[in-house]
């Protein structure tokens, strides 16, 4: 961030929404909105499949013909071999963000992960690295009785997680057990948010479901004929480890079993549709309940840039 200015001369747009909802367009017509002003508009990558240089057409990048002649930022920035973590995206983008203020450029977020989203405008726990041993042994725990652990160590956690929440709730426990304090005392204590830093204009687009997953349906099919085969063969070839970001993205389990002979075409066009739809979902309820109540919500598929972001176009 420029810390010479104030926060009013530092804006920072942002686009939120589930996969499919059309982002990505509408930040390139908010760019050539401000294009008209005279001003320069950059869009940034907040979605963590677009980050990867393996997965240029399974994460839906946009391509040379929908960049609409708009400078794009870490999309494809990190090899499929390194895992970008919420904290590792959230440096590169608060960097990417004062390199636009300190040209007079206004930055775009543009993304569906919401993780992404907060730890760059509320910052990150300074939680320090869990002890192995610890981990090993809540990762080897069932789930019934992880919880029931967890109710004995950190109530407060529990009741906020369901019981078949077995992530979240491992993360507490070997957190509580390794540092000794609650992950909730360890959020208390978040550094490296710009959200005082910057004047935030956010928008989340929250469109008719069903819209949506027609839209998912689509796409999906549509990627298996835009080279999301071959693309998914190249990534196979480099025999990257299993539990890889890279790995488990959308599409490609599903094209690589088509590849091994295991599975037809028509079969995974409807696993990896299926697939997209319940991770829109996913996304559809984080936005839902994690996003700031503040965040305008915009619930239908027509976009009037000029009207969203009338404030940021009239500064």
């Amino acid at each position: 961030m420029d810390t010479g200015k104030t926060p009013q001369s530092n804006p920072l747009a942002l686009i939120a929404g589930p996969t499919a909802s059309g982002k990505s367009a509408i930040a390139v017509k908010l760019a050539q909105a401000l294009a008209d002003r005279g001003r320069t508009g950059i869009v940034i990558n907040a979605d963590s499949a677009q980050v990867y240089a393996d997965l240029h057409v399974l994460s839906a990048r946009p391509t040379h013909d929908e960049l609409g002649g708009i400078e794009h930022r870490l999309f494809g920035t990190w090899d499929g071999a390194h895992a970008c973590s919420a904290a590792d995206w959230a440096a590169r983008a608060k960097a990417e963000i004062a390199d636009c203020h300190a040209n007079d450029a206004v930055p775009i977020l543009v993304g569906g992960t919401g993780l992404y989203l907060k730890v760059l405008i509320e910052g990150i726990a300074p939680i320090p690295a869990i002890d192995p041993e610890v981990r090993e042994v809540v990762r080897s725990m069932t789930a019934q009785t992880a919880y029931a652990a967890l109710m004995i160590e950190d109530p407060l956690r529990a009741a906020e997680l369901e019981p078949g929440d077995t992530q979240r709730i491992a993360r507490a426990l070997e957190v509580k057990r390794s540092t000794g304090v609650t992950l909730g005392d360890w959020q208390q204590a978040k550094t490296g948010g710009i959200g005082e830093e910057v004047t935030l204009h956010p928008v989340v687009l929250m469109p008719e479901r069903q819209w949506v997953y027609d839209r998912c349906d689509l796409r999906f099919a549509q990627m298996l004929d835009a080279g999301a085969v071959e693309e998914v063969e190249a990534l196979l070839a480099r025999a990257l480890p299993a539990d890889l970001p890279v790995m488990r993205a959308i599409g490609v389990a599903e094209i690589a079993a088509l590849l091994r002979g295991e599975s037809s075409k028509e079969a995974v066009i409807a696993a990896g549709a299926q697939a997209t739809r319940q991770y829109a979902k996913r996304q559809f309820t984080w936005l839902l309940n994690q996003s700031p109540s503040d965040w305008p919500r915009v619930e239908t598929q027509n976009i009037e840039v000029t009207t969203l972001f009338a404030s940021l176009l009239q500064d």
